[in-house]
């Protein structure tokens, strides 16, 4: 009658087919027996006992209203008067906010936070207790040392994860607009009609989060009200990618062309246009007569490696399924993978795991040709008056080249690699209108493909303005 804990079950698939021919061969069951198992998701996991499971998932609530509620139902009252001191209460409202926050930018993707950190319910419990300490340890003369709360909220508790500079920037900027002594004020809010309530008890403090808004506004975070616009998106295309995912995958399409057939067509028309494998001692050849030792060279031959890479990865696959439709192989994993995600116009795992992202195939294939093509016409017709910027693997090692090659022409001015920093200047030329390099007085080089998110490009002023007008 007892119950089972197994937990990190991921972590030892191998046991869990033999817990399920325990469980199924065993004759006689206690009726208040449960198997209780944890696990993170995992492509390896026994479908067969995902199927015959009660599924439990336990995820963060999404918006500040149900953020708050679930911070507060878990407060006690006797954490509430922990301590006598006036800021106490207003204190750990405004760390169950900014709590909030983190988690809630993380949904926003690159736009919350430009590397995704996995704050959890230890930082505000650590962050509540270095905020009662500190109040203990306070004299109502000294009174808060606001310094140290915004230097172990923005930089230890919550800053000890984040290790981006813009992100630790925008932590600290948190840390500095809502806690101070600013914050005791009658008018304090951290964003319109978001305020700090001034409650005795959890239910009073409960039932201020209950009249928060359901849906809340990007605006609560700091974002643009189009960020919403963005997340929106990406989740409908992950929605919509799962239910892809999951259709019945069907030889036949109803008396049209099966699955298999487009496939192998559409493998063929790759194949066609896909572009011819580097020849090793050519390119060593080229790289000579260019200087095979400059920085920038060294680049490009790091560059066309991997480009080879994919090239060859992509030539295998395709070979291999045409092959495998034809029965002359066996259909692995991977070449299902690869027929699948073709057919739905989807870039195989295979490919995308040493390649770049791509709304479809289609793109993902064009852009393909484009890069190959900046790369063989580098090779065969030296140094272009311009680079494609996006086009690169290592765009960070185009640049580092860039910064060697300078330093080494201004030896002579004892110009030093660690005091030569990066300038960018926005012409008003279009891509057609350069017709040679940067003028040697200046240095440097000319790149395009760069892309503005959250803005756009004022041409004639030659500055950033809103993409879009505010709703």
């Amino acid at each position: 009658g007892g119950w089972l804990l197994l937990q990190n079950c991921h972590l030892g698939l191998e046991f869990l087919s033999e817990l399920m021919d325990t469980i199924t061969t065993t004759e006689s069951m206690c009726e208040g027996f449960r198997a209780w198992i944890t696990t993170e998701a995992h492509p390896e996991f026994p479908i067969n006992l995902l199927q015959s499971s009660i599924k439990f998932t336990n995820e963060p609530p999404q918006g500040v209203k149900a953020g708050l509620k679930r911070t507060y139902s878990a407060v006690t009252q006797d954490l509430l008067e922990v301590s006598n001191m006036p800021q106490w209460k207003p204190l750990l409202y405004a760390v169950a906010f900014l709590h909030t926050t983190v988690q809630e930018r993380r949904k926003f993707g690159p736009l919350g936070w430009n590397i995704p950190y996995e704050f959890n319910q230890a930082d505000f419990v650590a962050s509540v207790q270095f905020v009662q300490n500190h109040l203990d340890d306070m004299t109502i003369k000294c009174g808060v040392n606001w310094t140290c709360v915004r230097y172990m909220l923005g930089e230890v508790q919550y800053g000890g994860r984040v290790t981006d500079d813009l992100d630790k920037a925008l932590l600290n900027t948190y840390a500095r607009v809502w806690f101070g002594e600013h914050m005791f004020n009658e008018n304090f809010c951290f964003y319109k009609d978001y305020i700090i309530p001034k409650g005795k008890t959890v239910e009073d403090y409960l039932q201020h989060i209950e009249q928060l808004p359901a849906i809340d506004t990007p605006e609560v975070f700091g974002l643009h009200p189009n960020a919403d616009i963005t997340y929106q998106t990406n989740l409908a295309n992950e929605t919509l990618s799962t239910i892809v995912s999951i259709q019945p995958k069907d030889s036949s399409t109803g008396g049209g062309e099966t699955r298999e057939a487009v496939v192998q067509r559409l493998a063929f028309e790759m194949l066609e246009k896909l572009p011819p494998d580097y020849n090793p001692h050519e390119v060593k050849a080229q790289l000579q007569k260019m200087g095979a030792f400059q920085p920038i060279n060294i680049f490009l031959r790091q560059e066309i490696d991997q480009m080879q890479n994919v090239i060859s990865r992509v030539r295998a696959t395709l070979t291999d399924l045409k092959l495998a439709i034809d029965g002359t192989i066996i259909m692995s994993e991977e070449l299902q993978d690869a027929l699948d995600s073709m057919y739905d116009a989807r870039i195989p795992k295979l490919w995308f795991r040493i390649s770049w992202e791509s709304a479809t195939l289609g793109f993902w294939f064009t852009e393909l040709l484009e890069r190959n093509q900046q790369f063989s016409s580098w090779l065969q017709g030296g140094r272009p008056n311009q680079f494609w910027m996006t086009g690169f693997f290592n765009p960070q090692g185009f640049l580092t080249a860039m910064r060697q090659e300078t330093t080494r022409m201004n030896l002579a001015k004892g110009w030093a690699l660690d005091s030569v920093v990066l300038h960018n200047e926005v012409t008003k030329m279009m891509k057609e209108d350069v017709v040679g390099p940067p003028p040697a007085d200046v240095g440097g080089v000319y790149i395009y493909g760069l892309f503005l998110e959250g803005a756009g490009w004022d041409r004639r002023n030659s500055k950033l303005v809103e993409s879009a007008p505010k709703v």
